[in-house]
């Protein structure tokens, strides 16, 4: 089990809930602008929001921004300690740094003294274009082994000062590799672990790669926020995000799981038109708990298959049957039997 590190009014790490985090891309100098895509991105699930602190207008901007939004926010640096500094004063909740590029120990060691004196945490954050030339020597180039120790000698930096509020991030655009670095991380600190595949890309492939990279640590128990790095509108990170927590098991809120079978042959109806229909019809309520509901195209795939849904339904030559932990409720000609089907899904969702 990691370690506990408290972001603002979230905690993260040891048996605490994943974290969904995201960034914005707006001038984080244009504080009610960036206030107002953070806002976008909390109503859409995020826990953690990021954005670049680039100059003093970013840091003039970030009492603002806190009084405009709910969430913990990270100020993002890179080469300029003195930004990293004027942050913490400023209120910022937690910082994302690299160690190795804000002008060496000195500087560090003043970091790291300003964040524990506002106790704010740091994240030590590394990917495969900032692994140092010594190391790529080392290793022949990048990999998991020259990741982690970049990682890890950069945390040493932190401990040195007794500082220990620590998240770690090792990412690359390469699936495979964020993977393997990460586990191997895991296995050898147990400091909270914020996940992603880094420039994955825009549209279907970038969600793919980060769902595979993502879900494969979340599987393994690796974690403790996630960010999906996708080109274009963020708050598409957040849906992609909470889509794979839900898809691995690890979204511990209420909400609906639609789940309904590819078709085949035996299909007798439309069943992406029935799928849509009931998604729509249920689509004014919200649930108190998990449910899933199943929508098969047969009574093969119904209540075998669909076995541990709340409630589902099949078609079936002529009709269409409802069932509920893997037994025929009620069966009938499919106009009625679909109506009484829909009423039920109210009364599943609904109860606690």
């Amino acid at each position: 089990m990691t370690r506990e590190v408290k972001i603002g009014k979230v905690t993260i790490g040891g048996n605490n809930k994943i974290a969904v985090q995201s960034m914005t891309n707006t001038d984080t100098a244009d504080a009610l602008s960036t206030a107002a895509q953070i806002n976008a991105l909390t109503d859409a699930g995020a826990d953690i929001v990021r954005f670049s602190v680039y100059n003093d207008d970013c840091v003039t901007a970030i009492p603002i921004i806190k009084a405009n939004t709910s969430v913990p926010l990270v100020a993002d640096i890179h080469f300029d300690h003195r930004l990293a500094i004027k942050s913490i004063e400023a209120g910022i909740d937690k910082l994302r740094i690299n160690p190795g590029n804000i002008g060496g120990r000195q500087n560090v060691k003043s970091v790291v003294a300003c964040a524990k004196a506002h106790h704010v945490p740091i994240r030590v954050g590394v990917n495969s274009g900032s692994v140092e030339k010594e190391l790529l020597h080392k290793y022949g180039g990048v990999c998991a082994d020259a990741l982690c120790e970049s990682a890890l000698s950069h945390v040493n930096m932190l401990e040195d000062e007794g500082f220990y509020d620590t998240v770690i991030s090792i990412k690359a655009s390469d699936v495979r590799l964020t993977v393997a670095s990460c586990r191997r991380l895991a296995a050898i600190c147990n400091y909270p672990l914020h996940i992603g595949v880094t420039e994955s890309g825009y549209g279907e492939m970038g969600s793919i790669k980060s769902a595979i990279g993502i879900g494969s640590l979340l599987l393994d128990d690796i974690g403790a926020t996630v960010r999906v790095s996708l080109t274009g509108n963020p708050v598409q990170e957040v849906y992609a995000a909470k889509a794979i927590l839900r898809a691995v098991g690890r979204d511990e809120s209420a909400w609906i799981d639609y789940v309904s079978c590819p078709t085949c042959g035996r299909t007798t109806g439309d069943l992406r038109e029935c799928v849509e229909e009931v998604k729509k019809r249920l689509s004014d309520l919200k649930p108190k708990r998990y449910v899933k509901i199943a929508v098969m195209g047969c009574v093969v795939n119904g209540p075998g298959e669909g076995r541990d849904a709340d409630i589902g339904i099949a078609f079936a030559p002529g009709g269409a049957m409802v069932f509920r932990g893997g037994e025929t409720a009620y069966s009938g000609e499919r106009e009625a039997t679909f109506e009484r089907f829909i009423s039920d899904c109210r009364e599943v969702i609904t109860h606690d």
